[in-house]
């Protein structure tokens, strides 16, 4: 009897031990503006955010598969939205919601029209995607809000850009030449490539 309750306080322990840091990844990203737009979002728009399970789980293991070159992930999927978004309220919610130290980098608009005929634009939705940017130090965070007519994404991450520049690295440029390549033996094989 003795041992299935020291049995049982294991079981206990082990869970709290795993459970504490993915409840602290998940908490930590409070504060830093995803929450605040993707709150802003569901109530101006009376919509429900899906937010991804196990995020802080595939955080991590962004974190670790990129040697640290990503982490701190969210991401927030919103389906269904009713009726119709207007591209510049949108922007001014996000600018209101995204908190200080967040950038502006990218605003690109677009409507498709499902109706055919050129004089009904009743069916017209917006696609719109917003992308700021913030210094975190030696990092850089981005968060994305991706409208694409009736749904829409939310995703934040940090980035670290030499780790990306070295992940770039390894991919050809359009020339047939790699990225990153100053020593005699890459001279020698562009001179290879090249006949």
């Amino acid at each position: 009897m003795k041992d299935n309750r020291w049995y049982g306080l294991m079981i206990l322990a082990g869970l709290a031990a795993v459970m504490t840091p993915m409840i602290l990844l998940a908490a930590s990203g409070s504060g830093s503006g995803f929450d605040s737009v993707v709150h802003g979002i569901e109530s101006r728009y009376h919509a429900h955010a899906t937010r991804i399970p196990f995020m802080a789980l595939i955080s991590g293991i962004a974190g670790i598969a990129s040697h640290g070159g990503v982490h701190g992930l969210h991401l927030a999927e919103i389906e269904n939205l009713q009726g119709p978004v207007d591209g510049a309220e949108l922007n001014a919610l996000v600018e209101q919601r995204v908190g200080p130290g967040w950038q502006r980098m990218i605003r690109e608009t677009s409507r498709n029209c499902s109706n055919q005929t050129l004089d009904q634009t009743s069916d017209q939705t917006l696609n719109q995607t917003l992308i700021y940017a913030k210094p975190e130090g030696d990092r850089m965070g981005l968060l994305v809000v991706d409208l694409d007519g009736h749904e829409m994404d939310v995703v934040q991450v940090s980035v670290d850009p030499k780790h990306i520049d070295d992940d770039m690295g390894q991919f050809r440029h359009p020339h047939g030449k790699k990225h990153h390549q100053d020593d005699s033996s890459s001279a020698k094989q562009d001179e290879d490539e090249s006949e």
